[in-house]
């Protein structure tokens, strides 16, 4: 127990034989010191803010500067969290630290009684099969992340990411020494070789797989994160996204594909993920069978000229919405739950051979928020949406609607099956669709309509999936429609307060307004989501052109004035929303 007494009792805490194999700085070695203390103490239970209070004045807020000392101890693993519920580290706020209750870890007593800290290994042996082989490959991708993080927080200069890229390499030459002792074909070590794939690609490959299995809240999909796991340097940065273009070892032979996602602020940005045949080839190694890669729903649309792929970067949450909608959607994405849908399955309620089904009307005035909410209660389901907009299709088909009304739902099975998908079909504008046929004295335009008509009650009666339909008017809506639809949500015009959420969500953080700018007043004009995004746009073209580019309270209200005399809410603008 020498160590331990010098540990505590050095007053110059560098110059203690320990110190150079903590890897931390000298205040980190310090609160190290005063931890180790109160732990032999008897006290393991500190709260970080009363660690901090033994060295800063806290009147002052001085201790909130050092919060990243405490973070970087716990990544280095010198302290651990002495609770039950353990918060993840990646995921908390430097400011969250405060309210943890932290205790000295195995790892450091261990080094204080033994002298040395070695990354501890198990045994090596030959991998039992390929899920061994990959909980040591997700281990390295761990490793990774642990040391972008250190490099971000840091600017590299961490003492403790020599001793991470040393942890790094010594499970690197664990995992060739086991594959080297294995007897067995490893399935993925075959199928590296199979396609060529460098390190870096290896890298990338497998921080995708990770994601697919794991549970965690932060993701590592998008491409500059992708990119930072591998790069050491910004040049490094520029050089390897050439791994993840479009002409690329890993996405050209389809091994790895993305989703373009339109930025808050413009601009897209690429989301990785594994194709499901890969995938399917991966934990099913033995599998005889083969499946061909899916294809992606952006190039099976473009073979044809009906749909639209539409995407939203909102949830439900941004969405302003009336009280009782919000609760009636909250309950329809219970329902159409994959648990709930198979314990229905398993009672005989629903067909087992088909998927989850829904059939949803969207009614409401125009800029009442019914497109945006379509695509954010996609988002919720985890589905893309094709969107085919109704009142084209008269003009679009004249003398040959009724033939093209089934041509859109064929075209949708064929996109599905294509892509092994199960995308949700938005029909906008779909009035004409809906409402009531004519029953006596029809000319030639009528009786094409009402056979229009028959054909999409047809067309709706016999479709599996999840279909929502906007429309204006319910009034109108033909009882045999409304019998097929298992949801009709009405969309109303917000109330005063949920027009000052938004007016508060849509206005833009970085808009230059005066001080004086009156929510309230602007508040109380009865206006629509669309109609609030229009004006603020309308208004911001005017403001934009002064060489005094303040927004006032009386610049909206001048182009409110307009947009309620021009009645600018019957173009149908998407609103209602953040």
């Amino acid at each position: 127990m020498n160590r331990v007494i010098d540990f505590i009792n050095t007053k110059d805490i560098k110059k203690n034989e320990i110190f150079l194999q903590l890897k931390c700085s000298y205040q980190e070695a310090i609160f190290l010191q005063y931890i180790l203390k109160e732990y032999l103490l008897g006290n393991d239970n500190l709260v970080v803010v009363d660690i901090l209070s033994q060295f800063y004045d806290i009147d002052k807020y001085e201790h909130l500067k050092s919060l990243y000392l405490i973070r970087n101890l716990l990544e280095l693993g010198w302290l651990v969290q002495n609770s039950f519920n353990k918060l993840k580290l990646n995921t908390i706020s430097n400011l969250e630290l405060l309210s943890l209750t932290l205790r000295v870890n195995n790892s450091f007593l261990k080094l204080l009684e033994n002298g040395a800290c070695d990354f501890s290994l198990p045994k090596l042996e030959e991998y039992s099969d390929h899920l061994q082989y990959l909980q040591d490959q997700f281990s390295k991708i761990d490793l990774a992340q642990k040391i972008y993080k250190v490099k971000q927080n840091f600017d590299g200069k961490s003492a403790n990411i020599e001793m991470l890229q040393s942890q790094m390499l010594s499970l690197d030459d664990r995992i060739k020494n086991r594959v080297k002792k294995t007897s067995n074909n490893i399935m993925i070590e075959d199928f590296f070789k199979e396609y060529h794939l460098i390190e870096e690609e290896k890298l990338l490959f497998l921080a995708l797989l990770k994601e697919e299995y794991s549970s965690s809240d932060e993701s590592i999909r998008d491409m500059n994160s992708l990119i930072e796991l591998i790069s050491n340097s910004d040049y490094e940065k520029i050089k390897n996204r050439s791994l993840l273009e479009e002409s690329s070892n890993l996405v050209s032979n389809g091994l790895i594909d993305y989703d373009e996602m339109i930025m808050p602020f413009g601009g897209l940005n690429r989301n990785f993920f594994i194709p499901e045949d890969i995938l399917y080839k991966i934990s099913h190694p033995k599998a005889k069978k083969s499946r061909k890669i899916k294809i992606k729903i952006q190039s099976a649309i473009k073979e044809q000229n009906i749909f639209e792929l539409i995407h939203t970067y909102k949830s439900l949450d941004d969405i302003v919405l009336n009280v009782k909608t919000k609760e009636i959607l909250d309950a329809l994405l219970k329902q159409v739950d994959k648990k709930v849908f198979t314990r229905l399955k398993e009672w005989g309620i629903r067909d087992k051979s088909k998927g989850i089904e829904a059939k949803i009307i969207f009614y409401g005035l125009p800029g009442t928020g019914k497109t945006i909410t379509s695509l954010a209660l996609a988002k919720s389901l985890k589905k893309q949406v094709l969107s085919f907009d109704c009142s084209k299709i008269l003009s679009m088909y004249i003398g040959q609607s009724e033939k093209n009304v089934r041509n859109i739902f064929d075209q949708y099975k064929k996109i599905s099956i294509k892509t092994k998908s199960e995308p949700i079909l938005l029909l906008n504008e779909a009035d004409q669709f809906l409402s009531s046929r004519v029953s006596s004295s029809m000319n030639g335009s009528e009786k094409m309509y009402n056979q229009m008509q028959n054909i999409f009650l047809e067309q709706i009666e016999k479709f599996d999936g999840i279909l929502i339909a906007t429309t204006n008017l319910i009034e109108n809506l033909d009882k045999a429609f409304s019998r097929r639809f298992n949801y009709k949500i009405e969309f109303t015009k917000p109330n005063i307060e949920q027009r000052k959420s938004l007016w508060n969500k849509l206005l833009p953080l970085n808009l230059p307004v005066k001080s004086s700018l009156d929510i309230n007043k602007l508040s109380s004009y009865s206006l629509t989501g669309g109609q609030i995004e229009l004006i603020i746009k309308n208004t911001a073209f005017k403001i934009a052109i002064k060489d005094q580019a303040i927004f006032s309270t009386e610049d909206f209200i001048d182009q409110i004035d307009k947009e309620l005399k021009s009645m600018f809410d019957k173009e149908n603008k998407m609103g209602f929303f953040n």
